[in-house]
């Protein structure tokens, strides 16, 4: 299984060009400036398969099978693991909690879905393809993901479907990048897939709120375009020895900036909703990687033979 950033044409597949093109990371990923710690990597696998187990554990099995996790089982999932990983998410801005809404973000990693599903009482959105993945796929059943197929002869369907969730009263998330980055830009939004955002609940058209994903701090300090494609996922890079080395590292620090909720009304068509909030998205972006948002705190560490181990926190 490789990295998202593949688009197809007649020809066979080929690297996103706004994603690879003149890009040092895919030339540096045989010679990584940082040592990846197989013994933490492995006490992290432990520690997921262990989380996993004691939620379904905990869970009533034939609901699981029937509907997946209870909403609030996920939200507690996503945060155990996101602690387990050594992810710790700045949330800057407010994201809309007290009615259904769509947000849509840019797409960096596998990484994301934690992040987002640790901050957020949202249910995925994801094409069809990721049910079949191993390990993965179940996951994304189990937290209720809307699976959807992304030809055109299908639109009407997986709209109905996506009405279905949010007139019932769940938000969504939604990538509408289509695949994922490098984490230093934000790739042009496909305005496609804004039809969900022509769905109307209670009399108005539901809320889409523009949300940046930005991986901005490696043990506490500046991350850097070198050190980012070690969680960024993109391009031909493959899953499970890219998740092996990230689970190896220290920290990650990762901002999440929720930008001013808008209305497909306010825009007239979804390629200029589009255009909005994927410029809202990239503005946050470029503003987390400059480092305009302070880090919450700045962790101490022990380190030996390159295994971290975090004993404290400091206040910001």
């Amino acid at each position: 299984m490789r990295g998202q950033g593949i688009v197809m044409d007649r020809g066979g597949a080929k690297p996103n060009a706004a994603a690879l093109r003149d890009d040092p990371a895919l030339d540096i990923r045989k010679s990584w400036p940082v040592r990846s710690n197989p013994a933490l990597a492995a006490t992290r696998v432990i520690g997921l398969l262990g989380w996993m187990a004691t939620l379904l554990a905990c869970s009533p099995i034939r609901a699981v099978r029937r509907i997946g996790f209870p909403r609030g089982i996920v939200e507690k999932w996503h945060r155990g693991s996101c602690k387990i990983v050594g992810i710790d998410p700045s949330i800057h801005g407010a994201p809309v909690t007290d009615r259904p809404v769509l947000f849509v973000a840019n797409h960096v990693s596998y990484l994301d879905i934690s992040v987002l599903g640790a901050t957020l009482d949202a249910c995925f959105v994801a094409k069809s393809e990721v049910k079949g993945w191993p390990i993965f796929g179940y996951l994304a059943v189990l937290q209720r993901t809307v699976f959807v197929k992304r030809q055109a002869r299908h639109a009407a369907d997986q709209r109905n479907v996506i009405a279905d969730r949010l007139q019932g009263g769940d938000s969504l998330i939604l990538f509408p990048e289509g695949t994922s980055s490098d984490g230093n830009r934000a790739l042009r939004f496909k305005s496609a897939l804004f039809d969900a955002a022509t769905v109307e609940v209670d009399g108005e058209q539901v809320e889409v709120q523009p949300v940046s994903i930005a991986y901005t701090r490696f043990d506490g300090t500046p991350m850097g375009r070198t050190l980012r494609p070690f969680y960024a996922w993109y391009g031909d890079m493959d899953l499970a020895p890219h998740l092996w080395r990230a689970l190896g590292m220290g920290t990650i620090g990762v901002d999440v900036v929720f930008h001013e909720p808008v209305r497909l009304k306010d825009f007239g068509s979804r390629k200029a909703l589009a255009r909005h909030c994927e410029e809202a998205v990239s503005e946050g972006l470029s503003a987390a990687l400059s480092g305009r948002f302070a880090a919450r705190g700045k962790e101490r560490r022990w380190r030996y033979d390159g295994f971290d181990l975090a004993f404290g926190a400091d206040s910001a």
